[in-house]
Parts: C-alpha cells; structure tokens; sequence
C-alpha cells in the first residue's frame, strides 16, 4: 500500500507589493479561488500515474493541478483542504506581501489563529485526513493532489502511525511525498 502526497502546481497569483493586512485579506481569498500557471513536470505526472485511488481538495490550485496531470479525482473533500492564514486586526501596518505571510504562518505556529483554524485544530484534521488515506489505500496506491502545510502535517500524522518515507515533501510546487505501509 503507497500513499503519494502531491502539492499543488504553480498558483497564478501575484506575491508582489505591500498591502496591509486587510488589503492581505483580500489577497488571500484571491489566492485561494487561482489556477495553476504551470505544466508538472515529468517525474510529477509519473509519480501520479502510478496511483489508483486520487483525491483532492476543493481549492481551485489543487483541482487545476490534478486537471494538469490529465486526471480526474474519484473523491473532491475539504479535508485535504490548506490551512488558512490567519488576519490581524490591523490596518496601518503594511509590509511585503511574502513578509506578511511567513510572519503569519509563524504566529499561527504559535498559537496565533484570529478567526482562522488553530494549530490543535488542523493537526486533528490531519489526523483523520492520514485516516481517510491510509482506509482508502485498501483500493490501491492512493494519490493526494493538496498543499503545503496540510500535506505535511498528514505526513506527520503517517508516520507517527507507522508509514515508512520513500519520498519526504519538500514546499516546491509539483513536489511529492511517497509512503508506504509498515510492514509489522
């Protein structure tokens, strides 16, 4: 049994400029309707036809991807989906775009979530996404076609159930994380 964890493509969005953090807001649910800019590369698609069961996030990035890799999803759930960035409250601060989102992506990790998923909160979504994969490799090797941060708080939750790591995920678009189950 083989568990492939996928990141989405390239998004079509723009990262440039300062914005303050409403202005971010708006960025961020921008960013979250885009479609992927790029072509997978060779080694993607062929990680990706190894698979029999594929899955996916709502997200259009992970949907286009998939749509990229000439394939379609036997199951589309929001359990797979990215976490979201939590907003501050605050209007006069304006910083880069990428400044804004490695500063809220490291308040988040500690503790910080506003009105956004916490921390505790995704990792017990992560949780019961490992779990949904793990049942659904029963089918056959299964492919995720997700994001970042989630995939790699599912690979976490893998590999404390066990899974042993041919591939880690690395945050590149189009990377992926190969598992398998244990053998014990």
């Amino acid at each position: 049994m083989t568990i492939i964890l996928m990141r989405h493509g390239k998004p079509d969005h723009q990262t440039n400029g300062r914005l303050n953090a409403q202005a971010l807001a708006a960025w961020c649910e921008a960013y979250d309707l885009a479609l992927v800019c790029d072509s997978p590369p060779p080694r993607s698609v062929a990680i990706a036809r190894q698979a029999q069961v594929i899955v996916t996030s709502p997200l259009p990035r992970a949907r286009s991807s998939l749509a990229k890799l000439g394939m379609q999803a036997s199951e589309v759930d929001a359990l797979f989906s990215e976490v979201e960035m939590p907003i501050l409250p605050s209007r006069r601060l304006s910083l880069p775009t990428t400044l804004w989102l490695a500063l809220l992506r490291l308040l988040w990790l500690c503790g910080y979530a506003g009105r956004a998923e916490s921390l505790q909160r995704a990792r017990q979504r992560a949780e019961q996404a490992a779990d949904k994969l793990v049942n659904l490799s029963h089918d056959g090797t299964v492919l995720l076609v997700g994001h970042g941060i989630m995939n790699k708080m599912i690979a976490r939750a893998l590999r404390k159930r066990g899974w042993q790591a041919e591939k880690h995920a690395s945050s590149r678009h189009w990377s992926t994380a190969i598992y398998h189950r244990p053998f014990i």
